[in-house]
């Protein structure tokens, strides 16, 4: 499946180059700060955004626009996500008592569609709607809080990940699909601002260490670690009491991969006193002249 959304993504990228008018090409760079949250199992069964879980997230992008339709936009965002099942109202939510946090750091490469175009150039379309989606690739490491220690999740194998007859460990990175919508405004032919709200579908399950079912805690133990038993499941701490989980039962909601968003404003300084190659320059000499281009 990868390998697919790998050629359709360089498939549309071939067909957007090859739409894209060389006048009213230029490059641009920017910076966004805004916030990020997460959608998994540890929000609620996958069914809700807790305002407490927001935090801070930032990014920079170069971005190369093809015509006032068009950009092709390389991005490094970094964020953070967490989930507890304390946010939840659901009390045999509550007592599965897991939670996490992780660091996101993510390459993306996404195509921009604006709608009805935008072109910073002599103010000439200040205002757009976008459009954008794409591809990127993201590193995360999911902890615990245990102890009052923070405690790295993925090494301990918590679903049984490296014991005999149960899955390799999960990887710490991820294919991630960006999608969303933005709205930018140009406040002069150089300098615009925008704020936009993103999606971000991951190809894992893993962003919050859960996602199958409860291994045999003696096995954990035995197999991994003491540590490892105990993160596994936790309604014991919750209950104040031992309490047995019937090893093959959902540990996670079983859905497919996990989400988080990022929103936030955007500004970014358009260099347009020559364009690609000079296109700008030629593009008025060659209007004073009375050629076209």
């Amino acid at each position: 499946m990868k390998k697919n959304v790998l050629k359709t993504c360089f498939s549309l990228l071939l067909f957007a180059v090859s739409l894209s008018g060389l006048q009213a090409q230029h490059f641009e760079l920017g910076g966004l700060l805004g916030a990020s949250n997460y959608q998994g199992d540890l929000s609620n069964n996958s069914s809700a955004l807790y305002l407490k879980e927001t935090h801070l997230a930032a990014g920079a992008f170069g971005a190369y626009n093809m015509n006032d339709w068009l950009a092709l936009k390389l991005s490094f965002s970094y964020a953070t996500i967490s989930g507890t099942d304390a946010n939840s109202n659901n009390e045999a939510v509550r007592r599965r008592n897991l939670n996490f946090r992780s660091p996101i750091y993510e390459l993306g490469l996404t195509l921009e569609f604006n709608i009805p175009g935008f072109d910073p150039y002599n103010l000439n379309k200040p205002f757009s709607a976008y459009l954008f989606g794409g591809i990127g690739y993201s590193w995360f490491k999911p902890t615990a809080d245990f102890g009052g220690s923070k405690v790295a999740l993925q090494p301990l194998g918590t679903e049984g990940q490296g014991l005999p007859g149960y899955p390799n460990p999960y990887r710490l990175n991820t294919l991630v699909l960006p999608m969303g919508v933005g709205l930018k405004y140009a406040l002069t032919d150089k300098l615009s601002l925008g704020f936009e709200l993103g999606a971000r579908r991951a190809f894992t399950d893993y962003l919050d260490d859960v996602s199958g079912v409860y291994v045999d805690p003696a096995v954990l133990a035995a197999g991994n670690s003491e540590l490892s038993a105990l993160l596994s499941n936790r309604t014991s701490e919750y209950l104040g009491e031992p309490v047995a989980v019937t090893p093959g039962t959902p540990r996670g909601d079983q859905a497919p991969a996990d989400w988080y968003f990022i929103a936030g404003f955007r500004v970014s300084w358009h260099f347009l006193d020559n364009g690609l190659m000079g296109s700008r320059k030629r593009l008025r000499r060659n209007k004073r002249s009375g050629c076209n281009t």
